[in-house]
């Protein structure tokens, strides 16, 4: 990858080797999507894009570009250069890219070399690179052979796909595991990374000769983010791989997953009872008023008593009247 530009067609590439990747656009654009290997040191701050921004629609682009120059100079322009010259000191190998591949990481990749760093940077920057994956996933969901992971809640069919040496963990993808009470601590990938990361899975498992892969049975969505729907398209009539177990291992299964390990995500008790107490919240509506409130007196008695059986007790009976009704719906309808 030398020269000035990094085409389309070494796209894939730089995906597949990890590229490390220098994102010039500002921070608010940066949190909408960006890229797993990507660092983001702006040209320009939030604050300085907005004037830059305003000054463009008034006065036009040369006075606009004036601007920019204004705003990032002297000592200001020297550190972002430190900046950046020390993220290629530690990634050689690393890439430029703006929003669009134009104007400002054309501004960065001549600053650079000014300094003797010559970096490549991107063609059609940022958006080129998400048009990309968008596309690549579209066409490489149809060329896989996939298996359906189904089964009860409870059954361990996250554990089954992460142990395959082929498939797609989509609930680790999405940092939630698809029930009401998946949440983590830490908050969801946006859909725009979720997806990019989708996409450049697929691109990995397809040049390391993949042909066949597992994936969970999902609905559409996994907590806050949507499965693209070519995937749900593609998986619709694929071959299908249930995992059966008895109600008393789900219940350990889930025990040990949401009660025990789940209060050392968690900085304070306190915040791991509301966890468990607001994801039973969830689950009202569809267990119905009496049942939930047996249920949700059960789960306090066991938190005050920090008490394993009663804490068995209130998960068998949602997974009994909640979790397996709902599972049984969803086959009829397939």
């Amino acid at each position: 990858m030398s020269g000035k530009w990094i085409t389309h067609s070494q796209f894939d590439q730089l995906f597949i080797n990890d590229t490390p990747l220098l994102d010039l656009r500002a921070p608010a654009e940066f949190k909408k999507g960006a890229f797993s290997t990507a660092v983001n040191q702006p040209l320009m701050t939030d604050n300085e894009r907005a004037k830059v921004g305003t000054c463009y629609k008034q006065h036009g682009q040369d006075a606009a570009i004036a601007l920019g120059h204004e705003l990032v100079s002297g000592e200001t322009k020297q550190q972002r250069i430190s900046a950046w010259k020390s993220f290629f000191n530690i990634h050689p190998d690393g890439l430029i890219y703006c929003f669009r591949g134009g104007l400002r990481s054309q501004i960065v990749q001549q600053w650079l070399n000014d300094e003797g760093v010559a970096r490549p940077r991107i063609e059609g920057g940022y958006k080129a690179l998400r048009q990309h994956l968008i596309q690549r996933t579209q066409e490489l969901v149809s060329e896989f052979n996939w298996i359906v992971v189904s089964g009860r809640t409870g059954c361990q069919k996250t554990e089954f796909i992460k142990n395959q040496p082929n498939s797609i963990d989509l609930e680790g993808l999405a940092h939630h595991r698809g029930s009401a009470f998946g949440r983590y601590p830490e908050p969801q990938p946006t859909q725009i990374d979720f997806e990019n990361q989708l996409a450049v899975e697929l691109i990995k498992l397809k040049a390391h000769g993949a042909t066949t892969l597992f994936i969970e049975d999902e609905g559409s969505h996994i907590g806050s983010v949507s499965v693209p729907e070519c995937l749900r398209h593609a998986t619709q009539k694929a071959e299908r791989h249930p995992i059966k177990a008895s109600i008393e291992q789900r219940v350990e299964v889930i025990y040990q997953e949401y009660v025990v390990a789940a209060q050392g995500l968690y900085p304070s008790r306190e915040q791991f009872e509301n966890y468990l107490l607001d994801s039973l919240a969830r689950t009202r509506k569809r267990l119905g008023d009496l049942r939930f409130r047996q249920l949700f007196g059960i789960l306090q008695q066991a938190l005050n008593r920090d008490s394993a059986e009663l804490h068995k007790q209130w998960i068998e009976g949602l997974l009994v009247d909640y979790y397996d009704p709902m599972y049984d719906y969803q086959m009829k309808k397939r």
